[in-house]
């Protein structure tokens, strides 16, 4: 996955893949809690606002996305579908396979393409 690649100087792929798990775990209970909110853009990309950089460790919303659907609670998945609901529209995840993202809490949505 792309975001295990983003290994910080003197850091194994495996450290990096902890701290991955420890952040797609935080943006879960958020979901779970509501402290995170999932928002759906118009073209079908996620976003996860309430997580500072600093909480987010440099792991992009497209990889959380990818890892809550493959082992998120139940609660996270749930908060996800509401977001769908409420955007009227599915996350599209051949879109978020290609990188559409935001930056700012889904205001802006781009894929530096």
């Amino acid at each position: 996955m792309p975001c295990d690649r983003r290994l910080k100087r003197g850091q194994t792929i495996q450290m990096r893949a902890a701290e991955i798990r420890r952040v797609v775990e935080l943006a879960a209970r958020g979901l779970s809690s509501g402290k995170v909110k999932a928002k759906v853009g118009p073209q079908g990309a996620i976003a996860f606002v309430g997580l500072t950089d600093a909480e987010r460790d440099g792991v992009t919303d497209s990889c959380m996305y990818r890892r809550l659907l493959t082992s998120g609670s139940a609660l996270a998945l749930q908060a996800i579908a509401a977001a769908e609901a409420l955007a009227g529209r599915s996350v599209d995840r051949q879109l978020v396979a290609q990188g559409a993202h935001s930056h700012d809490g889904g205001a802006t949505w781009h894929n530096h393409k």
